[in-house]
């Protein structure tokens, strides 16, 4: 990142701000593709992102990572658990939005990393500082004020939690570039979601079919809506330093929750605020803690002494050894 000039990573900001404020509005979009129903519209989603995606690759010319990865059955089958974990994801979260749980899916999102922290000490065998343990046990507390509150768990939260953070870990492991990785992930999809759609079709169900062309172009955005953030995103991660793309993360479940509570007109009893502010005590934990450690690697790095140049080696030739 040092390198990347001012401009660049101006650029960058812009991208970031992009990516994860059209994510943070996107509850906004759904309610407009009923009556589609939700099972509906994911596959709709599915479909029309691969069409959206694959146009893209056929622009830019970039097809090779494909045979690569068609070559390598494990790196195949973790995209498939990626796109079904996503699927998960997307179906519950549209579902969410549409049956007016708005707040209790940006909750979802708000404890996504707390959910990546402890995946990362189950399964990767992680360690935590000290703060980050504090973050993670008062990020509990806030699931068992909430479970009393609601007076169940938020599974909504916490399916969208998990499934994201599962979705993240996975992807770490196919390292794939984002276009190609929805790509991939798309294609596995495809099939199965073409032959829900044909089958609603022939079944005289299909809102595509039947309510106009205006609803069914609203319903092929659903590529769009989904790839043009991630590609906003690509421009982000490659400009700014990973510390502000963690803070910029917020913004969508901020924007998720202020649309919840401002525009949807979802309840909030005192319970939930009380559980909402030990997710917020935990992040603002887990953020201090960041921001700390990336000053404290800045200033070592600062304090290292240079390297000075080696002194020349006289090399002996091979014929003399």
């Amino acid at each position: 990142m040092a390198d990347i000039s001012k401009g660049e990573r101006r650029t960058g900001l812009v991208n970031g701000f992009a990516a994860y404020g059209m994510w943070g509005l996107v509850p906004l979009f759904w309610p407009l593709l009923k009556p589609a129903g939700s099972m509906e519209i994911l596959a709709h989603r599915m479909v029309w992102s691969l069409v959206f995606v694959a146009a893209a690759l056929v622009f830019v010319r970039r097809w090779a990572w494909a045979g690569e990865l068609l070559r390598q059955p494990r790196r195949l089958a973790l995209v498939t658990v990626a796109a079904a974990v996503i699927t998960v994801n997307w179906g519950v979260y549209i579902w969410a939005v549409n049956a007016g749980h708005v707040v209790e899916a940006s909750l979802g999102y708000f404890i996504n990393p707390l959910v990546t922290i402890a995946m990362g000490v189950l399964l990767l065998k992680e360690r935590l500082r000290p703060v980050q343990w504090a973050a993670v046990g008062v990020g509990f507390a806030a699931v068992v004020v909430l479970t009393v509150g609601y007076g169940q768990p938020p599974w909504i939260s916490l399916v969208l939690a998990f499934s994201f953070a599962t979705y993240g870990l996975v992807k770490k492991k196919v390292n794939l570039g984002g276009i190609e990785s929805l790509a991939a992930e798309t294609a596995i999809q495809f099939l199965p979601a073409l032959g829900y759609l044909l089958w609603l079709a022939g079944h005289g169900e299909s809102s595509f079919v039947d309510d106009g062309a205006g609803h069914a172009a609203l319903l092929a955005s659903t590529g769009i809506v989904t790839a043009v953030p991630l590609v906003c995103f690509g421009a982000a991660a490659i400009r700014v330093p990973l510390s502000t793309l963690g803070l910029l993360q917020y913004l969508a479940p901020v924007f998720q929750f202020l649309l919840g509570i401002l525009y949807f007109h979802e309840a909030m009893p005192a319970e939930r605020w009380a559980g909402f502010a030990l997710v917020w005590l935990a992040l603002a934990l887990l953020t201090w803690d960041a921001l700390r450690a990336a000053h404290r690697g800045a200033r070592a790095l600062a304090a290292a002494p240079v390297p000075r140049p080696a002194a020349p080696v006289t090399e002996t030739p091979a014929s003399q050894v």
